[in-house]
């Protein structure tokens, strides 16, 4: 590569043994013009169907698996949000669990989409292209396991987050094949559709709680959009999800922490 290019005068100019040639091949007018038409195709591409070709720091996606993998990366988006707003203390491992049909389709956007999304609740800048290099950079291990079968769900993805202080885990699929739920919280089944603004709670498995908060949320001005309890067999205890039409405010969220049957209380948004 010359300093200044084209180059008209060097001291190599004048060696026989000495072949000088341009440092790039597309530096000429006809290359540029085809470089440029093949990134504006595959921006076109990207931009109308979903597809990713040639990209240096991702995992492509073909025209044929883009529309199959848009469900599974909402889902992995849920999950990983959800799985890192209930994580409070810095991820030491990130399990990720495929069974099912899902197994069938490329998950490493799949992948890189739970990751970016678990992760950027504790840390700016992240995102598909960067998250791998990001938990590398963390220290997180990452082990990812696939299972042709699904005992319960025709294609799954549990996620499991071992933090400094504990273990979570969050399952989630497709229902009708494109709309996604969250099915099991920590062993709990549970079904779920997850609203943008919602209150997880964990509780003592006692009559009065659902009642008590019901009544609490009401005089508080906020309506309840769903409500999704779930129980341990043991019943030693249990958890719902409350999804809500404006966010809690300091002061009532204080309030519900306060109820005696409420043991931890998280505040979600989607």
């Amino acid at each position: 590569m010359f300093e200044k290019e084209p180059a008209t005068d060097n001291p190599l100019f004048g060696m026989d043994n000495v072949v000088c040639t341009p440092h790039l091949g597309a530096a000429t007018t006809e290359a540029q013009v085809n470089v440029a038409l093949q990134v504006a195709e595959q921006m076109s591409d990207y931009l109308n169907t979903g597809a990713v070709t040639n990209a240096i720091n991702m995992a492509s996606i073909s025209a044929e698996d883009a529309p199959k993998l848009k469900p599974y990366l909402k889902l992995a988006e849920q999950l990983g949000s959800f799985a890192g707003q209930i994580s409070t203390t810095a991820i030491k491992k990130i399990e990720i669990e495929y069974e099912g049909t899902i197994t069938q389709v490329n998950t490493d956007p799949i992948t890189s989409t739970l990751l970016a999304s678990l992760l950027g609740q504790q840390t700016e800048s992240v995102n598909m292209v960067n998250a791998m290099q990001v938990a590398q950079a963390r220290g997180i291990e990452l082990k990812q396991s696939y299972n042709d079968e699904s005992k319960n769900w025709r294609s799954m993805i549990n996620v499991i987050v071992t933090s400094e202080e504990r273990t979570r885990n969050v399952t989630g699929t497709l229902f009708t094949g494109k709309e996604p739920r969250i099915v099991n919280i920590e062993g709990v089944p549970i079904e779920v559709a997850l609203k943008p603004h919602m209150i997880f709670i964990r509780n003592d498995d006692k009559p009065g709680m659902i009642g008590e908060l019901g009544t609490l949320l009401g005089q508080e001005g906020l309506n309840i959009a769903d409500f999704r309890l779930g129980r341990k067999e043991d019943a030693s205890g249990a958890i719902c999800l409350v999804a809500l039409d404006a966010p809690v405010n300091d002061e009532v969220f204080a309030k519900i922490k306060a109820q005696k049957q409420i043991t931890s209380v998280k505040r979600l948004s989607f």
